[in-house]
């Protein structure tokens, strides 16, 4: 879905967005005759604010800063570096990559108002959608969109954050302004119930001028997602509304989405981040971007489509390059990820290397940023490709954030033991022209590293396999690379395990506790 910025007010909340979900024009309506007390009245009107919910997942800045989802979680993971221009530009970003993250890093409250926005916008539709004139297939299918987005909103808070607030209605006044911090089987049990309906509702498809609307396979697949993690990590099993989701219900799930729901790996691996792979066959659920309208803006960079992500994470090549430009150089790709892909064949669809920029363009310049290593992501950056057709260069990055592709699908039915799993963990490889290896549980985690990364999976991936794992794994010494530049100090960080892998509870969120019955505690270890 090619969408565009709505305005969230506090209370009221003035929705300011399109009318379809596709490239329809922005027609703004006087911002004193509609509010949330007389808007939701139409089909139009709930169009309107379901696409608002939408919205959210491509919000890469919030008030505070800049913190696209792939970005961060692939700084945080063995996968990348900070980098930036100098140590100053990603000094927030470094925390990350070092794990020790102040409680005041702006990044890290970025991602907390990012998903409770969200959830604000999905509950606040549910309670309104009865008032709308419109059938009952219609609004069930409306909260059926809107308990997936709140699922995701909350599997991206929860894994972040782990002790945070349940909402499931909006916030009705001051009385109702204290709010507990959530046992976390509340939360990934309401995580499973939102999923687990939004199922037994969904669509298993859109036509065309639809496409990124989220169907019943989207569903099947965030729900496996978050049980390999909730499982992994607690070794407890999700409980949705009283219906038991253990390895068996959700290998049900994936098996009748690899059977039965279309989706397939295209044949070659690179079309995934391609233009001409969005919301293609592999595609289960993907973030729209995009450079319509086109956007300006600095002070309000949410306000456009683009992918922030590609922008931060492309090289920083000056001097009329027509390949890549402007980037920022952000996330560096570590030595350690190339040396784990070094001779399978989707290492030069995964890193742009500084060698290959070079020799494509000799006239151009590639400046040196924090941490250079000379690798970059290939899946999300700053190439011709994804250019936008006008507006602020930076700000129009037109690449979709694929979420969840076909091949994860295949190696998460693999991992929980479907008795398909060799032909599954076969599929994926023999796409790329690997040999056959045993399905074990080893070489099937071992095969999601070369599958999926730099798309902000492998930090999870680890945490969910122990805390000695990740220390093991996120604990780079010596691996600056052969183009480093600087000293080889800023680029050796250990993980601290006393923080269990979660980020703190921002501290301006605490702050706001201590003026109500319920104190929000600090996460451990900071």
């Amino acid at each position: 879905m090619k969408k565009y910025f709505n305005l969230l007010k506090s209370a009221p909340i003035i929705i300011l967005l399109l009318t379809s979900c596709n490239d329809d024009f922005l027609e703004r309506y006087p911002l004193d005759k509609e509010g949330s007390a007389n808007f939701y009245k139409t089909e139009e009107n709930a169009i309107m604010a379901l696409v608002s919910v939408y919205d959210v997942l491509g919000h890469d800045e919030t008030s505070v800063s800049w913190a696209p989802f792939v970005t961060i979680s692939d700084i945080l993971s063995d996968d990348a570096f900070a980098g930036g221009g100098d140590s100053n530009d990603g000094a927030e970003e470094d925390q990350m990559n070092t794990y020790d993250i102040a409680t005041t890093n702006p990044l890290v409250h970025a991602i907390w108002l990012r998903n409770y926005t969200g959830i604000f916008r999905a509950n606040l539709l549910m309670e309104k959608i009865d008032g709308v004139d419109a059938s009952d297939e219609f609004k069930a299918q409306v909260v059926a969109e809107c308990k997936f987005l709140r699922a995701y909103f909350y599997l991206e808070l929860v894994r972040f954050f782990e002790n945070i607030p349940l909402l499931t209605e909006t916030i009705k006044g001051p009385s109702q302004y204290p709010q507990p911090q959530a046992p976390v089987a509340d939360v990934y049990n309401q995580i499973a119930l939102d999923l687990v309906e939004a199922v037994a509702v969904l669509p298993e498809s859109y036509s065309a001028d639809e496409a990124g609307r989220v169907t019943k396979w989207a569903a099947q697949a965030l729900l496996a997602r978050t049980y390999l993690f909730y499982n992994g990590v607690y070794s407890q099993e999700l409980n949705a509304g009283g219906t038991v989701v253990d390895k068996a219900f959700v290998l049900a799930y994936l098996e009748d989405l690899i059977a039965n729901s279309g989706h397939d790996l295209f044949p070659e691996y690179e079309t995934n981040f391609k233009l001409a792979g969005e919301f293609g066959i592999e595609s289960v659920f993907e973030i729209s971007h995009g450079d319509s309208p086109v956007w300006w803006d600095w002070n309000y960079v949410r306000g456009g489509e683009g992918n922030l992500a590609a922008q931060m994470q492309g090289p920083r090549v000056e001097g009329g390059s027509v390949l890549y430009d402007r980037g920022w150089s952000f996330a560096p790709v570590s030595q350690k990820l190339v040396d784990d892909l070094q001779g399978d064949p989707r290492l030069e669809f995964t890193v742009l290397f500084e060698d290959d920029i070079r020799a494509d363009e000799p006239g151009v310049t590639l400046n040196y940023g924090y941490q250079h290593t000379g690798y970059f992501s290939k899946k999300y950056t700053s190439d011709a490709e994804h250019w936008g057709s006008g507006g602020q260069f930076e700000l129009n990055r037109t690449s979709n954030i694929r979420v969840i592709r076909f091949s994860d699908v295949l190696l998460m039915a693999a991992e929980l033991g479907s008795p398909n799993a060799q032909t599954y963990l076969d599929r994926v490889r023999d796409r790329v022209g690997l040999t056959s290896i045993p399905a074990t549980p080893e070489n099937i985690y071992a095969e999601r590293r070369l599958e999926l990364s730099l798309e902000g999976i492998r930090y999870f991936d680890v945490l969910r396999k122990g805390l000695d794992y990740a220390s093991q794994e996120f604990t780079v010494v010596g691996q600056s690379g052969p183009n480093y530049d600087g000293d080889q100090t800023i680029y050796d960080h250990t993980f601290n395990p006393s923080t269990r892998g979660f980020l703190p509870i921002p501290l301006t969120e605490i702050d706001l506790s201590k003026e109500t019955e319920h104190v929000f505690q600090q996460n451990d270890g900071y």
